[in-house]
């Protein structure tokens, strides 16, 4: 089995999570995860909140606070977010945590010293009212190449070419309106020219493997057409400082947030290793060319997923036109596949906080079931096109399908074995139809794994409903109900066993999807409900300063059951079962719609 790495985008600390963050990105990642653990991948799943930059500097001003009590609470809130969600990383951290600040800085020489670094003059945007640089992504204007207004300082999202900000038509500041005046400032470059094409050749390997989705490879290589040097280090104060004589001791020179940022899938693994004492292990992923990395995001990270962070790797690991050699990390590995997703709408509209269109994934996880949210996202989220959440829509997922459907079938799987055997009953002599359904439920670990291992989750959840739903009609087609007589019991039996052992095939099959209702559903059939193990929550000190701590999400994972059929034991106790999904009144529509202003 693989080694395999499963990193989510770093989310940006400034607030708690809300299900458009999650919907495309962290869900997926996690079913993804489970799946592989299940069938025997040596995985581990790692992330961190994204704590510096600018605009933590403006939002700590108007809060009150200063940056590092804002990424403190913020953190924590977001930690909380993917503890309830059930994400099950082995390390959720923090980019203010002193071991990455080691690790970016060792990247950052690795990266100058093999000479993609080019030091030059540049123009930095600042505020004229505050005199504060702005970030790239604060400034707005028209794109120079395709004419679109609304490109961002670093990208325009319509063309997908990188940017400077100078170089946007009529530029603006996103936070007053301003414009930004230019002033001339040095700064280290990355050399992307040099390393377009080592990049081109690493693209086209992805590209002939087939694993990735075509919205993703074809903008990846469409972006090589423009690659020119890119800024990676800013005028702030807020930051990792730049290793170098000169630049060290200068409070007011940082690494670019995104040069950071993407460092973390890194440090987090080296993190690890060391709160496990073994400090040398993340190597096991990061220096072994049969090792597998999956990075799930949003498609307005795909730039630096698939070009700047494969471009620091290469320059770090010396394999661009500069030649070079790797320092003490080793050579890296380059992704195996960006996982991109496209974008979930609210009610028909874009998620904005100040205009209430949003709801907190704390809020719904405090009104809903967890897995009722999971379900929707995994059966109608934003996979390979925009999608769009609607209470309407989520009410009658959770009615129709979960409860209609699963929940049914487990609750009256459970019932009927309760009021006639009390336990997990022995099979008698099977016949073709006790065979045919069995054979269904045991061949969906087969097709439901093949689907979630090519990232296909809407399709994997549809295989694993429509088993359900065979079962379903093979109970409706028996009838165990009106097998009454003594000569019928063993027949009786019979039925229920097969049923029984089709609801532990699906549960399994359904457990990375629907991880809280399958351990409910194993304990209904008389198992410990243990068969999806849960993150939990840890507070810790920082490995390298002693006077700071912080909360992680972590878990002990192996528990988990293999991805394949475990027989049912007959005389397994069977107590009376209580429904696994709650139904949702239609007026929970109403009610939401008025949360959210009409």
């Amino acid at each position: 089995m693989s080694k395999v790495l499963c990193f989510t985008a770093w989310p940006y600390a400034n607030g708690p999570r809300h299900i458009g963050h999650v919907a495309g990105v962290y869900v997926p990642a996690d079913i993804f995860a489970r799946q592989a653990r299940m069938a025997g991948h040596d995985l581990i799943m790692l992330s961190g909140s994204d704590e510096h930059g600018t605009p933590i500097l403006i939002a700590a001003d108007e809060a009150g606070l200063t940056p590092q009590e804002l990424a403190d609470q913020n953190h924590r809130l977001i930690v909380e977010d993917f503890a309830a969600l059930g994400m099950t990383y082995d390390l959720y951290t923090r980019t203010t945590a002193r071991n990455h600040h080691q690790v970016v800085q060792e990247l950052f020489l690795g990266v100058y010293e093999n000479g993609y670094f080019v030091e030059q003059t540049t123009y930095g945007a600042i505020s004229p009212s505050t005199g504060r640089t702005l970030p790239d992504r604060y400034i707005e204007g028209t794109c120079p190449i395709c004419g679109y207004d609304g490109a961002r300082g670093d990208q325009c999202d319509n063309c997908g070419n990188q940017l400077d900000p100078q170089d946007l038509k009529n530029p603006r500041s996103r936070i007053n309106g301003e414009v930004p005046e230019f002033v001339e400032t040095q700064h280290f470059f990355l050399d992307l020219p040099a390393l377009a094409d080592a990049l081109g050749e690493w693209l086209d390997g992805r590209e002939a493997s087939g694993l990735w989705r075509p919205n993703v490879i074809r903008f990846s290589k469409n972006i090589l057409d423009e690659i020119r040097p890119r800024a990676m280090t800013r005028d702030i104060d807020w930051g990792i400082a730049v290793p170098l004589e000169g630049w060290r001791e200068n409070p007011t020179k940082k690494l670019y947030v995104w040069f950071d940022a993407v460092v973390g899938y890194l440090s987090a693994t080296v993190e690890w290793a060391r709160r496990l004492g073994e400090p040398e292990r993340w190597r096991e992923w990061w220096n072994d060319p049969e090792a597998l990395s999956y990075y799930f995001m949003g498609k307005d990270n795909i730039t630096f997923h698939s070009q700047i962070w494969p471009a620091e790797l290469l320059a770090y690991n010396g394999q661009g036109a500069r030649g070079g050699s790797p320092r003490e990390l080793g050579e890296l590995d380059l992704p195996t596949e960006v996982v991109s997703s496209e974008y979930l709408t609210m009610e028909g509209k874009k998620f904005s906080s100040s205009k209430k269109v949003v709801i907190y994934v704390r809020d719904l996880v405090s009104r809903y079931q967890v897995d009722a949210f999971r379900y929707f996202v995994a059966a109608a989220g934003p996979e390979n096109q925009d999608s769009d959440f609607t209470f309407a829509e989520f009410v009658r997922r959770t009615n129709d399908e979960l409860v209609a459907g699963w929940g049914n079938l487990v609750n009256r799987t459970a019932n009927l074995i309760h009021k006639n055997f009390g336990e997990i009953p022995a099979a008698g002599e099977l016949t073709d139809a006790d065979r045919a359904v069995l054979a269904t439920t045991e061949q969906a670990f087969d097709v439901v794994g093949d689907l979630v291992s090519r990232k296909r989750f809407k399709q994997a959840i549809g295989e694993a409903m429509r088993a359900v739903a065979e079962v379903n009609k093979y109970v409706s087609d028996h009838e165990p109900w009106k097998l009454k007589g003594d000569d019928q019991r063993e027949r009786l039996g019979t039925i229920l066993h097969v049923t029984a052992q089709g609801v532990a095939d699906l549960n399994l099959v359904l457990a990375p999807f629907l991880p809280f209702s399958a351990n409910e559903v194993d304990k209904a059939l008389g198992g410990e409900g243990a068969v999806a193990p849960m993150p939990r929550i840890d507070e810790v000190t920082d490995l390298d300063d002693p006077s700071r701590a912080y909360p992680v999400v972590t878990g002990d994972y192996s528990g988990f059951p293999a991805w394949r059929r475990r027989p049912i034991e007959p005389g397994t106790p069977v107590g009376k079962p209580t429904p696994i999904f709650t139904k949702l009144d239609p007026s929970v529509v109403e009610e939401e719609l008025a949360r959210l202003g009409g």
